[in-house]
């Protein structure tokens, strides 16, 4: 039983790792980092109902979990082709794409979820 444990443990190192480097090395993942506490911030502030939250830790958690899987495609890319190549490009291109994608799924999230509040607050 404890070998399991020991192995889980192992591999939950290695994914705070990974989001750590991300995070040193990332100036996105910083930003998503930051606008994410900007949002729970926002959201606490507004008492924002707790059936919305999953919305908006939904668009979180898409959103980190492309960069990382873009970061994790962008450093397997320059390992197997330092070279330019024009498969490297369209695989680079392609998961920066999937971020762009999660980041307007999250400003979608943001805006339904936390516009009518700042509405009211700013509007009456």
């Amino acid at each position: 039983m404890s070998g399991g444990r020991s192995h889980w443990v192992h591999s939950f190192r290695h994914a705070i790792q990974g989001i750590a480097e991300a995070l040193r090395s990332e100036r996105h993942m910083r930003f998503h980092m930051a606008a994410a506490a900007l949002v729970v911030a926002l959201a606490l502030a507004l008492k924002v109902p707790l059936t919305q939250w999953p919305w908006l830790f939904a668009a979180i958690a898409a959103v980190w979990t492309s960069e990382l899987i873009n970061t994790a495609i962008e450093r397997t890319v320059d390992l197997a082709s330092p070279q330019t190549h024009p498969l490297a490009k369209t695989a680079k291109d392609a998961a920066a794409g999937a971020v762009l994608v999660a980041s307007l799924f999250a400003a979608a999230i943001g805006c339904i979820v936390l516009g009518p509040p700042l509405w009211k607050l700013c509007f009456g």
